[in-house]
């Protein structure tokens, strides 16, 4: 069955049942939303969550929990109100509430037999290549001695996920959030399923309070459509968009995800049995461990502008970015960098690693590669080789 036909009730059921129960090593997002009601602390539900997670570990399966509700603890406990605050007492609220949320889990989890182990991490821990191979090693440790890693972003030095994205048009943000903090550990750790628990029942046709919104069961790809038909912010600082632009990092990283409703009874058990709730995003073609570093782990202030021509060849996947191909350098890098790829269109299509800088690369724009490399003084005037190049998105050309 092709990935664009539509699936019958039986193959998604079958679907379901091969891609979720199957799943060896399982990454759980537990949002803001879910963890609190009334701005305060569900305590039960935290507990039920802990029980799950020690079900699954009972499976033979591997879990890392990633857990939002650090800086609403904190707010809580110096008695403030829902807010929106400045950014340095989000930051405050983090630092009194983060410690509260771990203690929380780790008591949970000690009750099961489990140990639990904090992890926070912040952009440099993904921007960094070095420290993003050692965070996988720690991870593989943690997980072969049987603990639990507990993962936030450490909200008290890093303000990626409290500060505002930038409005320039060629900024990327990769770590802002946690729901795409838990894609980029799901990436990181191969995992086999990205659980995505909000107060969403899932993905639907249209917002779910219009007439006629359907739940979607299954999604074979993240397209621009269901990026663009996303809803805004609810509790935390993510919303249903950062979930669906998670499982499309997941999808790419070969991780399938389930984004569902974290407030209904054993939603956990229920998920990992296959039972039909939320919605499932298939993976789809994996990039490797290089290229979804490049594509994922770092943020991006730079863009460059290409043609038809090399729009084309890149999706063939057998082009490296010439200057002949480039229509125009937005922002500023150093070689070395990671700089997204625009089409024409004005759509992100990839992110590749530049062999020189934004000044020499305005030198060379438009030129042909004989003209670029005596202009440039170099042997070789590709402005990115294909093995530095991720695709962001599959495309039939």
């Amino acid at each position: 069955m092709g990935r664009d036909e539509p699936l019958g009730e039986s193959d998604q059921v079958a679907l379901r049942s091969r891609v979720v129960t199957g799943a060896r090593r399982v990454v759980v997002k537990v949002g803001t939303a879910v963890l609190t009601r009334d701005g305060r602390l569900a305590h039960a539900r935290l507990y039920a969550f802990a029980e799950s997670v020690a079900a699954l570990r009972r499976q033979g399966r591997e879990v890392l929990i990633v857990s939002s509700g650090a800086v609403g603890l904190g707010a809580e406990r110096l008695g403030l109100g829902p807010g929106p605050h400045p950014l340095g007492v989000r930051q405050a609220c983090a630092a009194v509430g983060q410690g509260r949320l771990m203690a929380l889990w780790s008591e949970a989890l000690e009750r099961l037999g489990i140990t639990a182990a904090q992890l926070l991490l912040t952009q440099d821990d993904f921007a960094d290549r070095t420290r993003y191979l050692n965070l996988r090693r720690t991870i593989g440790r943690l997980l072969a001695a049987g603990a639990i890693p507990v993962i936030n972003e450490n909200d008290t030095v890093s303000t990626a996920e409290l500060r505002p994205i930038p409005e320039r048009a060629e900024a990327r943000i990769n770590f802002g959030d946690n729901d795409k903090l838990s894609a980029l550990v799901a990436s990181k750790v191969d995992a086999d399923l990205l659980i995505l628990l909000t107060d969403v029942d899932g993905l639907y046709t249209a917002d779910p309070r219009t007439p006629g919104a359907a739940l979607l069961d299954v999604v074979p790809e993240v397209t621009p459509e269901l990026e663009a038909g996303a809803g805004g912010p609810r509790t935390g600082t993510g919303g249903m968009r950062t979930k669906v632009l998670a499982a499309r990092i997941a999808a790419r990283s070969g991780c399938a995800s389930v984004i569902a409703n974290g407030t209904h009874a054993d939603i956990l058990d229920r998920i990992v049995a296959g039972e039909p709730v939320g919605t499932l995003v298939l993976p789809n073609r994996e990039l490797s461990d290089r290229r979804r570093w490049i594509a994922f782990a770092t943020n991006v202030s730079a863009a460059v502008v290409v043609n038809a021509g090399a729009s084309r060849a890149l999706f063939a996947g057998k082009a490296s970015l010439l200057p002949v191909g480039v229509l125009e350098v937005r922002g500023q890098f150093s070689r070395g960098d990671v700089v997204s790829v625009v089409d024409e269109a004005g759509r992100e299509i990839a992110r590749g690693i530049v062999n020189y800088g934004s000044d020499d690369a305005r030198r060379v724009l438009g030129l042909h590669s004989d003209r670029a490399t005596d202009l440039l003084g170099v042997d070789d005037a590709e402005l990115m080789r294909r093995d530095n190049i991720a695709m962001l998105e599959d495309r039939a050309e």
